[in-house]
């Protein structure tokens, strides 16, 4: 299974804002336990480099897939890959982003909200394309933009919670970015029992719609 596979088979990133160092693994594994495979660690969290290696060295053998999010210039991407990220989010369409991502061999899903900005991130060798703020405008949009780009591989965030995902899966989407809905940005031992029980209801969800 490649990369992309690897992304794209449970459907849902976790996307990790404020996670620290010594909870970062533990997040990971209660992730893990509940289905979801991918997490996104977001570089303005403060030691973010350092968190992106930690639980990309611990949780290497669990079958757990560390990426960096909110990477806006090729540098910061350079320095996550280099900490071990497998693949480089983005709110934007950076070229040289998008470059630096594919001179290392990991996955480019920059951000797009156009179709034109979307044509542009593909042409630009990006892998997956990350719609967003996808809550703005809903399911329906996705469905209206694979119409005209349907070789073009989307995945949404923004606004995505257990009422719209399977919304999002039908309308096209091969993934979903789910954030605080997700992880809070405060975890305890009350949040990591959550955690893992959403992560199996965003699972599931994901599952029927593809069904």
């Amino acid at each position: 299974m490649n990369l992309f596979e690897q992304i794209t088979e449970s459907g849902i990133v976790a996307v990790i804002r404020g996670s620290k160092l010594e909870n970062i693994v533990e997040i990971g594994r209660a992730l893990r336990e509940g289905g979801v495979k991918a997490l996104e660690i977001t570089v303005e969290t403060p030691q973010a480099m350092a968190i992106i290696e930690k639980a990309a060295v611990e949780l290497a053998n669990e079958d757990v897939i560390i990426g960096a999010g909110t990477v806006l210039d090729p540098e910061t991407a350079r320095s996550a890959i280099l900490s071990g990220a497998k693949f480089v989010f983005s709110p934007t369409v950076n070229a040289e982003t998008i470059k630096m991502s594919k001179r290392y061999g990991v996955l480019s899903i920059p951000g797009a909200f156009t179709p034109t900005e979307i044509l542009t991130a593909y042409e630009n060798g990006a892998d997956l394309i990350k719609v967003f703020p996808a809550g703005v405008v809903g399911p329906s949009y996705i469905k209206n933009v694979k119409g005209p780009l349907p070789h073009i591989p989307l995945m949404v965030t923004g606004g995505i919670d257990l009422d719209n995902a399977a919304d999002y899966i039908r309308a096209g989407a091969v993934g979903l970015g789910v954030g605080s809905t997700l992880v809070p940005s405060k975890v305890d031992e009350a949040a990591i029992i959550s955690i893992t029980e959403k992560s199996k209801r965003f699972v599931e969800a994901v599952k029927q719609a593809r069904a």
